[in-house]
């Protein structure tokens, strides 16, 4: 019996490039028409025409101002944010983080020192966060210098989350290879029972971090892509602020 061969030939760059994309045509939204603007995008693009933002000076208060506005409208997380770090080898990586905290001095997010993040930032004490609001049609990107919170700090939202979530802090060894989802559940079941009758402490592993922020920029939708933009930059005890083009 004679067997078929089979040979496959590479694509042509060109030719590759016409073939994904008739596989992503249909994933992937045209920009929005003037009638389409008019009908999906009124009431958020209504709500990013006051132009009194531009007059405010200095970013804290319009930070919180804008994530009042996403606490009544996003459908969840209005505090997810993406933080990004790098690493040792100067690789960049990012992933979903909550913010936890904001002040004057800047924002807050927990984690396990001894994760992915927290061993980039050991190395590399300086972050990115952005901030999206899908429902605002807005986004808010930060640059500064990362300081861990104090002990107290740590101590205090540790035992504010629930009991579930304090036993999985001491159940997980986060960013670490797991074997299976039952390795898992095995260990909160172990840590479970070595807690029970008791308070939950905090894992000394398990601390926060401030994002003091440098730079905050404020980002809004306006049609056609003529976004507003507005920058502030740290500038000693105070801040300068910049308009941007789009």
């Amino acid at each position: 019996m004679v067997k078929a061969r089979l040979t496959v030939k590479p694509l042509h760059s060109r030719a590759a490039g016409v073939y994904l994309h008739s596989m992503t045509a249909n994933l992937i939204p045209p920009s929005p028409t003037r009638e389409e603007y008019a009908e999906q995008y009124a009431a958020a693009l209504a709500a990013n025409g006051d132009e009194t933002i531009f007059d405010r000076a200095e970013p804290i208060g319009l930070f919180v101002d804008w994530l009042g506005d996403a606490t009544r409208t996003e459908p969840n997380d209005p505090n997810a944010m993406t933080l990004s770090t790098v690493d040792a080898s100067g690789a960049p990586d990012a992933r979903i983080v909550l913010l936890k905290d904001i002040d004057a001095r800047g924002f807050t997010f927990y984690s396990n020192r001894e994760s992915a993040k927290g061993l980039d930032l050991a190395v590399h004490p300086r972050a990115a966060l952005l901030f999206h609001w899908k429902s605002l049609r807005r986004q808010v990107r930060v640059r500064g210098a990362v300081e861990p919170v104090t002990a107290e700090e740590a101590d205090v939202y540790f035992a504010s989350r629930a009991r579930e979530s304090r036993i999985g802090a001491w159940a997980s060894d986060q960013s670490r290879p797991l074997d299976s989802r039952a390795a898992l559940e095995a260990a909160v079941v172990r840590e479970t029972a070595r807690m029970e009758g008791g308070e939950v402490p905090r894992p000394e592993r398990w601390t926060g971090w401030r994002v003091v922020p440098e730079s905050v920029e404020f980002w809004r939708d306006r049609p056609f892509r003529l976004h507003d933009r507005l920058r502030f930059d740290r500038d000693g005890g105070g801040w300068t602020k910049t308009r941007l083009w789009p």
